[in-house]
């Protein structure tokens, strides 16, 4: 049987296991991106935040602003992806560090998620808070920037895009998964005033725990991921 080299999420590029050139490891691959992706973009929560900030507007002006706030957001990590690298390396920064730091970052968020605590991830501050209700177009702030292409994201990004280790069918394949999360988060907040309606704001609630959990293991495997490949180059 013909054998190749296929990058799992748990193994870098250098790493590479060696599998049979079967769908499965792919299809792994494409979960774990995907689960990634969406509970930290989190397309439900910010569904019930975009059903708050855009009450008393039009059904037309509501798309508009969904459409292009996703597609900023969109461009803004995929940016990051792609020039992340380039910018650590040139502040001299490694990737284990990166991930790391990442790592514990996306905890804080999961706390964030789990226990409702404001520590400026998921809640907008009191200033910007008030810079959206004054806002009549919130698609560049805060529906782009930070709800949807927040710290979470952007870190996630970078270090997903470290794991592709420079493999185009894996670089490819992230930024097509990051493109199926963007266009679900599209329906949702299109869908956003019936979303919130149907789950209520006991099940968006938990919905958002629950989701919690899974980012802090993610969270959890970032950061060992990153000691494990410290020990390794140092």
């Amino acid at each position: 049987m013909r054998q190749k080299v296929i990058l799992t999420p748990n193994l870098s590029k250098g790493e590479g296991a060696i599998l049979a050139a079967d769908s499965a490891p792919m299809l792994q691959i494409t979960i774990f991106h995907f689960i990634a992706l969406f509970v930290i973009l989190d397309p439900v929560g910010t569904a019930a935040i975009f059903a708050g900030l855009t009450r008393g507007t039009s059904e037309k002006h509501r798309r508009t602003m969904a459409v292009r706030g996703v597609a900023i957001a969109g461009v803004t990590l995929l940016l990051f992806a792609f020039a992340g690298d380039f910018l650590l390396r040139a502040l001299g920064i490694g990737l284990p560090a990166f991930r790391i730091a990442g790592g514990v970052l996306l905890f804080l968020l999961a706390i964030d998620m789990l226990f409702a605590h404001r520590l400026g991830f998921q809640n907008l501050t009191e200033a910007e808070s008030k810079e959206a209700d004054r806002a009549h177009d919130i698609s560049v702030f805060p529906l782009a920037i930070p709800l949807i292409a927040g710290p979470g994201g952007l870190t996630t990004m970078v270090l997903l895009m470290g794991r592709a280790g420079g493999d185009l069918q894996a670089e490819l394949l992230l930024i097509g998964v990051l493109i199926a999360v963007l266009g679900l988060t599209v329906m949702l907040l299109l869908g956003a005033a019936r979303v919130v309606s149907v789950l209520g704001e006991t099940g968006v609630n938990v919905v958002t725990r629950v989701l919690g959990i899974l980012l802090a293991a993610l969270a959890a495997q970032y950061v060992l991921d990153g000691i494990n490949e410290g020990v390794r180059l140092g």
